[in-house]
């Protein structure tokens, strides 16, 4: 059965306000007070660390980018401009309780937004969280980026597409625990591309593959 929920976009937005937004999300979502939401958002450039033990050693040098220690799951990534963040605040309900299948969802949401735009061989890499695709040569890229938190089984955190990202802020880093080589954006890979297009579509999958419909969407 496929449930309403509030799509909020956010346009460009600090990481610290929206993190705090989410909490806010999170415990009146708990509390009923408010309905499942979608938040989109870009971020000016910032370096967050989930909870795995490396992912502070993971940071190699982050020069005049704000290092943020979360509570999602997973390593250092990077967010900045150029790249299309999706935070579920969902209430999970019976049925829906699986962690790994719901980042299952969110990868299968981003593979057919991916595919939708051209980049056919967007898929999953063998035991990694996230969208990989081939490049040119064949070699394995990485797209997109997740990592997830739960409260009362209510999600928050989630995913980071890059689609027009400055692939430079990663060479500061190793995200998730691999070279920054490893990473490409949809730019890289497409040439020109609509973030406008690429957002709606998004949108459009996530509410998809996680069976909910958009009742409205807030600015």
């Amino acid at each position: 059965m496929t449930e309403p929920w509030r799509v909020l976009d956010l346009g460009v937005a600090s990481y610290r306000d929206v993190w705090a937004q989410q909490i806010a999300l999170v415990e009146q979502r708990q509390a009923g007070h408010s309905p499942d939401t979608l938040v989109i958002v870009e971020h000016p450039h910032v370096f967050t660390l989930g909870r795995r033990r490396e992912a502070a050693q993971n940071v190699l040098l982050a020069g005049d980018v704000e290092v943020i220690e979360i509570e999602r799951g997973g390593d250092v990534t990077y967010h900045g401009p150029g790249q299309l963040v999706a935070y579920p605040i969902l209430l999970l309900r019976e049925g829906e309780r699986d962690l790994h299948r719901f980042l299952r969802n969110l990868e299968e949401a981003v593979i057919a937004t991916c595919v939708h735009a051209g980049i056919a061989s967007a898929s999953r890499e063998p035991g990694k969280t996230g969208v990989w695709c081939d490049d040119a040569t064949g070699a394995r890229r990485k797209l997109c980026s997740m990592g997830i938190a739960c409260r009362k089984w209510v999600t928050f955190h989630g995913l980071a597409l890059n689609v027009t990202t400055d692939l430079a802020y990663f060479a500061r880093i190793n995200p998730c625990g691999f070279e920054s080589r490893v990473m490409t954006t949809m730019e890289a890979e497409l040439g020109t591309v609509d973030t406008a297009a690429i957002k709606q579509t998004l949108i459009a999958q996530l509410g998809t593959t996680l069976g909910r419909a958009a009742g409205s969407v807030d600015k």
